[in-house]
């Protein structure tokens, strides 16, 4: 979980994860880690900035040969 997304956007201030996503969101992985462990599989959930996370998730690994990621859009282009 990126503590940057439970702060205030920079167009309006609203936050981009309110109470009613975040529910969802912990929902969604609760979820996700059950089934996972149902397959004899576990999943990995941390706080901070991912681009550290990750990093300090490789060191403790050792053999990573690939990481896939999912950037967010940060803005809208015009139509």
């Amino acid at each position: 979980f990126d503590p940057r997304h439970y702060l205030g956007t920079h167009c309006y201030g609203f936050p981009k994860t309110g109470p009613h996503r975040l529910r969802f969101l912990l929902e969604s992985v609760k979820d996700l880690r059950e089934t996972l462990r149902k397959k004899g599989s576990t999943l990995v959930v941390r706080k901070g900035k991912p681009e550290a996370v990750v990093r300090d998730l490789i060191t403790q690994l050792g053999s990573v040969s690939a990481v896939a990621f999912h950037e967010e859009v940060r803005e809208i282009s015009e139509w």
